[in-house]
C-alpha cells in the first residue's frame, strides 16, 4: 500500500475546469503496479542492507562523538571549555536556523509545484514519456520530499557554520568611534555589520536559486512545464512572442509560481546592489599596486550605476509580482482578458536590467575613466588618494610615525662614537641564524636534543646590567634516537620532553670564537637562576606523549643524562587530559589510531596524554579569532619557561585602507613558509592586540589584552568573556621580556615604503617609494628581503638606548640607502613608537647590498685565506646597520666552519666594519672600530677581547738593529703561511682540534694585519 502525504492529491484544474489526475500518477492504486514492474528485493537482502546502514551510522556517530568529546576534554584541560561551548553552540544555531530555512523554503516550493500540478499529464509525447517515472515515484513522494529538503538543509547549514566568526562579530559589535570618508558611517558597520549582511544576502540568493530550480524540475516532472509546447498550441500565423511561448509551455499555476520566485530572486539582486555600494570602500583599484577604496570613477560612475540598477531591479521584481497577480485574476475574475502576453512586461524588465547592467554598470564607468579620469588622473584622483593615505596609515598604526631628516656623515674621526658608547657596547656579533649549529654541537649534550634554526634575541640582567642575549630552548628530537631504540614506548612514554635553556651574550665571543654562554649545560646553570627546566610544550615534540603514570609497569620518563646513569622523572603538572578511564583510553586510541593506548599496561589511572603542544597551535585553538605571529620566543620568568606568542586582530573590511597579505610580507631570508602567520590572509587593518603565554611545563595558555583600545578585541572579549586578561595582569618580570612582533613590523615597513609619502600627487607618481633591500649575505639568486634585527640602540631624539626592532630601506629598484627605521620594543611608554631617519635624496649613502659588495672586493684575499685552501667555508653573519657617530655604521661578523666532518660548526673569526668610505677587517669588533675611527672609536664594545698570540721575545746584551721592511713583510707572510698550514692540520685530526684551529686562525689574522701595515708603510701591529 502506497503512502501519500496529505494535501498532495488533487489539482487546481485548468482553464476548462477539469480536475483529478490519471491513475498511476501518484495515487494509492499505483503501489502494486510499481512493485510488479520494478520488483522488490528479497527480505533477507533488505534486512542485511538495513543492518549495514545501521552499522555505518553507528560508526559515523561514534567517530563524531570521539572528535567532539576529545576536543571538549582538551579545551577543559586548558581551562577554556567555555570557548569550545560558545563556538559549538554558535555553529549549531547557525546550522539549525539556516538549514531549516533552506529545507522549509525549498520543500514548500516543491510541495506547491506538486500540489498545483495539472490534472492530465499525457497531453504530449514528451509528457507521456514521463508517465512511467511518475508512476514509479508515486509511492515515495513524501520520502523524496523530506529527503531532498533535509539534504539541502544539511548542505546550507554546514555552509553557514563557517560564518560563526562573522555572526559573533556582528552580534557583539562595538563602534570604532571613527566614520569613513565616503558614506560617513561608523567603521564598525563595515567591519562587523556589512560582512554579516553579505552572508545573509548570499544565503537568500542561494535559497531563491535552488527553490526556482527545484520548482521548475517538479513542474516539469508533473507536466506543469514542458520543454516543447503541445501541438497546435500556438495560433496559426501568429508571430512568436516570449509571453505566448511561456504560456503555451506552462500551466497557469506553474506560471504564477515561477513568476513569484523570479520576483523574489530579482528582489534579492536589488539587495545585493544596495550592499555593493558600501563594498566600494574596500574595492581594489589600479591606481597603484594594492590600492583600495573608491576612486573618481567609483564615486561618479559606479556608485550612481549601482543605485540605478537597484531601482531597476526593484521595478523588475514588481513586474514579476504583478504578472503573478494578473495570472491569478485572469482565472478568478470575469472580464479579465485571457489573451495577450502576460510575460511581456516581466521579460521587458529583465531585458532592461541586463542592458542597464552592461551599459550603466560596465560601459559608462569605462567611458568616465577613459574620457574624464585618464587625461588628468593625478588631479582627479588626488582627493581619493588622500583618503586612502589617511585610512591606510591609521589602519596599520602608522599615523604617529616620527620622521627625521638624517644627513649622515661619511667622515670617520677619532672618538667619534664616544656619544654612542651604550649603543656600541651592545652591538651584536652573534648571529641567531648562524650559531644555532654551534649551540647544537656544544650544548645539545645528546643527539636527541636540538635547537631551532633561528634563535631568539632577548635581554637579561647579567652582572647587574641589562645584556642582549641569544636564547634557545633545548628541544626533544626523536629522530636523534638510534633507530634500534625507536618503538612506541620510547617514542610516546619515555622520551617526552626537552630540557633547559641556553643563552649567550649577543655582543661577545669566547677566545676560540664560540658563543660566550651565560646559561649553559644540562641541567642548565648560569645567570637565569632557578626555574623549572623540563619542556613538555614546544614546537617539534611528538604528536602526543603519555606521562605521569606510576607503577612498576610504567616506564620512567627520560629526564637528562647523568654522570653515572640517566636521570628519570614522573610528570606532576596539570597539563594534558587524564586517560586513566577505559572510555578515555578508547577515545584516544581511536583519535590517534593507536590500539596500544588502550592495551598497554604502561597507561594507568595516573596517566595524562599531552598533545597539540606547539605554542602557536595552542593559542590559536584557545583564541581562534586571532591571527598568530609566525615567531614564538621563550622567556624565563617566575621560575618557569614561558613561550610568548603575539596575536593580531585583523580585518579586510577597513574602508579606504590598502590591503596586504601577511604571508607575503612575513617572508624574508630567515622566514619561509614554515614561519608564516597562522590564520592569516589578505588584511587591511592589523593590531597587536594580544600577548599570549604558554607554560612550557604544563601548557597553560594565558591571554593578555595588549591594545585595550582595539574595537575588534573588545568585540571578541564580549563574545568570549573571561578569556582575555587585562593588560594590568601582566607581571613586571614578564613585561620586561615582551618585544615588538616581527610580522607586524614587516607589514608596517612594507606599507610605510609607500605611505611615508603623504602628498597625493607625489604618491600617484610613485617615484619616492621605498622597498626593503635584499639580504646581501645570502645567495643573490634567492633575492629574499633582509629581515629586521633586534638591537639595543639610541635613535636621534631618544634620551636613552632602547631595545628596538630595526630595518633599512632603499629607493625602489635602487641600492643606495633611503631610510633607517626602528620601533621601540621595550615595554615602556614609547613601546611601538616608530622612528624613521630619512636620508636626503641628494646623498649617496651606501645601502646594505653596496656595502656587502665593497666588503667582498676589498677583503677578498682575507676571506680566501680564511677558507684555508678550501678546507673551511666562510659564513657571513647578519649585516647590521646602526645610526651612530652622526652617520651609519655597518657591522658584519664572519664565521668559519670546516667543510667536512660530522661535528662541524661555525665559529666567529673576524668582524667587518664600515663607516662612510672607511672599512676594516679585524679579529674583533673593537679592533675594527678602532681601525676605522683613526685608532680610537671612543667607545668600548662589550665583546671579550681575543688575545693575539704574541711571538716570543729574546733578550741579550745588545739590541738588534732595525729589520728592513722587505724582511718584515717576508716574515709576516711566512707566519701567515705557517698559521694556515697549522689550521689545516688541526682540522685534519679526528676529531678536529678546535683549540689548535682557533689559535692558528688568530695567528693568521695577526700575520695578515702586520703584512698590511708594512705594505702601507706603517709600523706593524
Amino acid at each position: 500500500m502506497a503512502f501519500e502525504m496529505p494535501n498532495f492529491g488533487g489539482g487546481d484544474g485548468d482553464e476548462d475546469g477539469r480536475e483529478g489526475h490519471p491513475a498511476g500518477s501518484g495515487g494509492s492504486g499505483s503501489g502494486g503496479g510499481h512493485r510488479a514492474a520494478f520488483g522488490v528485493p528479497p527480505r533477507r537482502t533488505r534486512v542485511l542492507a538495513i543492518t549495514l546502514v545501521i552499522l555505518v551510522l553507528l560508526i559515523a556517530a561514534f567517530l563524531l562523538f570521539d572528535t567532539v568529546y576529545t576536543s571538549y576534554l582538551w579545551y577543559r584541560s586548558v581551562g577554556v571549555a567555555h570557548v569550545y561551548r560558545t563556538r559549538m553552540v554558535t555553529e549549531a544555531v547557525l546550522f539549525l536556523v539556516f538549514g531549516a530555512l533552506m529545507a522549509v523554503v525549498v520543500g514548500a516550493n516543491i510541495w506547491l509545484a506538486h500540489r498545483f500540478r495539472p490534472p492530465l499529464t499525457g497531453v504530449s509525447l514528451e509528457q507521456q514519456a514521463l508517465d512511467r517515472y511518475r508512476m514509479a515515484l508515486g509511492p515515495f513522494l513524501p520520502w523524496i520530499l523530506v529527503g531532498v529538503s533535509l539534504l539541502l538543509g544539511i548542505a546550507a547549514g554546514t555552509a553557514a557554520t563557517g560564518a560563526w566568526r562573522t555572526y559573533l562579530l556582528w552580534s557583539n559589535s562595538v563602534p570604532f568611534g571613527t566614520k569613513d570618508a565616503q558614506f560617513h558611517k561608523d567603521i564598525g558597520f563595515y567591519v562587523f555589520t556589512l560582512p554579516w549582511l553579505r552572508h545573509v544576502q548570499g544565503f537568500l540568493l542561494a535559497t531563491m536559486v535552488v527553490s526556482l530550480l527545484a520548482a521548475l524540475l517538479t513542474h516539469y516532472l508533473f507536466a506543469g512545464v514542458a520543454v516543447t509546447p503541445p501541438t497546435g498550441s500556438r495560433p496559426s500565423g501568429s508571430r512568436f512572442s516570449v509571453g505566448h511561448s511561456i504560456g503555451s509551455r506552462a500551466t497557469r499555476a506553474a506560471q504564477v509560481h515561477i513568476s513569484i520566485l523570479l520576483g523574489l530572486l530579482v528582489l534579492v539582486k536589488a539587495y545585493a546592489y544596495w550592499l555593493d555600494r558600501y563594498a566600494l570602500t574596500v574595492a581594489a583599484s589600479t591606481i597603484t599596486d594594492g590600492w583600495s577604496g573608491p576612486t573618481y570613477k567609483s564615486v561618479h560612475a559606479v556608485l550612481p550605476a549601482k543605485t540605478i540598477l537597484l531601482v531597476i531591479a526593484v521595478l523588475c521584481a514588481v513586474l514579476f509580482f504583478g504578472n503573478a497577480a494578473r495570472l491569478i485574476a485572469s482565472r478568478n475574475l470575469p472580464g479579465i482578458d485571457r489573451g495577450g502576453h502576460p510575460w511581456a512586461l516581466p521579460a521587458l524588465g529583465v531585458s532592461l536590467m541586463v542592458l542597464a547592467s552592461v551599459v550603466i554598470g560596465g560601459v559608462y564607468p569605462l567611458v568616465v575613466q577613459q574620457l574624464q579620469v585618464n587625461p588628468s588622473q593625478g588631479s582627479k584622483e588626488a582627493p581619493y588618494i588622500q583618503k586612502n593615505i589617511d585610512a591606510t596609515r591609521a589602519a596599520y598604526g602608522l599615523d604617529d610615525v616620527e620622521v627625521r631628516q638624517y644627513d649622515a656623515k661619511t667622515d670617520a674621526t677619532r672618538n667619534q662614537l664616544a656619544a654612542d658608547a651604550e649603543t656600541v657596547t651592545q652591538i651584536r656579533i652573534m648571529d641567531p641564524s648562524v650559531i644555532s649549529a654551534t649551540y647544537d654541537q656544544q650544548q645539545q649534550v645528546r643527539g636527541f636534543y636540538t635547537f631551532p634554526d633561528d634563535l631568539a634575541v632577548d635581554r637579561y640582567p647579567v652582572g647587574g646590567k641589562a645584556q642582549d642575549t641569544v636564547v634557545a630552548v633545548r628541544r626533544l628530537k626523536l629522530d636523534g634516537i638510534p633507530s634500534d631504540q625507536r618503538n612506541w614506548v620510547n617514542d610516546h612514554l619515555k622520551y617526552t620532553h626537552g630540557y633547559g635553556v641556553v643563552a649567550a651574550k649577543g655582543n661577545a665571543a669566547g677566545s676560540d670564537g664560540s658563543p660566550d654562554y651565560v646559561e649553559r649545560d644540562l641541567p642548565a646553570t648560569g645567570a637565569l637562576g632557578d626555574y623549572e627546566q623540563r619542556v613538555y610544550f614546544s614546537a617539534g615534540l611528538p604528536d602526543y606523549s603519555i606521562v605521569g603514570g606510576t607503577g612498576k609497569s610504567t616506564p620512567a620518563e627520560f629526564d637528562y643524562p647523568g654522570d653515572q646513569q640517566q636521570q628519570t622523572t614522573t610528570y606532576t603538572g596539570k597539563g594534558g587530559v587524564p586517560v586513566g578511564s577505559f572510555l578515555n583510553k578508547l577515545l584516544y586510541a581511536v583519535k590517534f589510531q593507536e590500539p596500544k593506548i588502550l592495551l598497554s599496561n604502561g597507561v594507568n589511572q595516573d596517566s595524562r596524554i599531552l598533545y597539540d603542544r606547539d605554542p602557536k597551535q595552542r593559542v590559536q585553538a584557545v583564541a581562534p579569532w586571532l591571527t598568530i605571529d609566525g615567531t614564538t620566543y621563550p622567556v624565563v620568568v617566575g621560575g618557569r619557561i614561558e613561550w610568548v606568542v603575539d596575536g593580531y586582530t585583523t580585518t579586510d573590511s577597513y574602508p579606504y585602507s590598502t590591503s596586504t597579505r601577511l604571508q607575503d610580507v612575513a617572508k624574508d631570508s630567515q622566514a619561509d613558509t614554515a614561519h608564516d602567520p597562522l590564520n592569516a590572509g589578505r588584511v587591511n587593518y592589523v593590531r597587536n592586540s594580544v600577548k599570549a603565554t604558554v607554560d612550557a611545563y604544563d601548557g597553560t595558555v594565558t591571554l593578555y589584552a595588549w591594545d585595550e583600545s582595539d574595537p575588534i578585541l573588545k568585540t571578541w572579549m564580549k563574545a568570549f568573556p573571561g578569556t582575555v586578561k587585562p593588560r594590568s595582569a601582566i607581571s613586571p618580570d614578564l613585561l620586561a621580556h615582551l618585544r615588538y612582533p616581527q610580522d607586524l613590523f614587516k607589514a608596517q615597513r612594507d606599507i610605510l615604503g609607500r605611505y611615508h609619502v603623504t602628498n597625493p600627487q607625489e604618491f600617484f607618481g610613485g617615484s619616492s617609494f621605498w622597498s626593503t633591500p635584499n639580504d646581501p649575505t645570502k645567495d643573490p639568486a634567492s633575492a629574499q628581503p633582509q629581515p629586521p634585527y633586534y638591537l639595543t640602540l639610541q635613535m636621534p631624539g631618544q634620551q636613552t638606548p632602547a631595545f628596538s626592532l630595526t630595518s633599512t630601506m632603499v629607493p625602489t629598484k635602487r641600492s643606495n640607502l633611503a631610510a633607517f627605521m626602528a620601533v621601540d620594543s621595550d615595554s615602556g611608554p614609547d613601546y611601538g613608537k616608530i622612528r624613521v631617519l630619512e636620508i636626503p635624496t641628494n646623498s649617496a649613502i651606501k645601502g646594505p647590498e653596496q656595502v656587502q659588495n665593497i666588503f667582498h672586493n676589498t677583503f677578498v684575499d682575507k676571506l680566501n685565506l680564511l677558507r684555508t685552501g678550501g678546507a673551511t667555508k666562510v659564513i657571513e653573519g647578519n649585516l647590521l646597520t646602526l645610526p651612530v657617530g652622526n652617520g651609519l655604521l655597518y657591522v658584519e661578523p664572519v664565521y668559519v666552519q670546516p667543510q667536512s666532518g660530522q661535528s662541524t660548526y661555525p665559529l666567529l673569526k673576524s668582524v667587518m666594519v664600515a663607516f662612510g668610505d672607511k672599512m676594516a677587517f679585524e679579529a674583533t669588533l673593537q679592533q675594527g672600530l678602532d681601525e676605522v675611527f683613526a685608532g680610537s672609536a671612543g667607545a668600548t664594545t662589550g665583546e671579550n677581547p681575543v688575545s693575539p698570540t704574541q711571538p716570543p721575545t729574546t733578550s741579550g746584551p745588545t739590541a738588534p738593529g732595525p729589520t728592513p721592511p722587505s724582511d718584515q713583510l717576508k716574515a709576516a707572510l711566512d707566519d701567515a703561511t705557517k698559521a694556515q698550514n697549522d689550521a689545516a692540520a688541526a682540522l685534519a685530526k679526528s676529531p678536529p682540534d678546535w683549540k689548535a684551529f682557533g689559535d692558528a686562525q688568530q695567528r693568521l689574522q695577526d700575520a695578515l694585519t702586520r703584512a698590511q701595515s708594512i705594505e702601507a708603510g706603517q709600523q706593524p701591529k
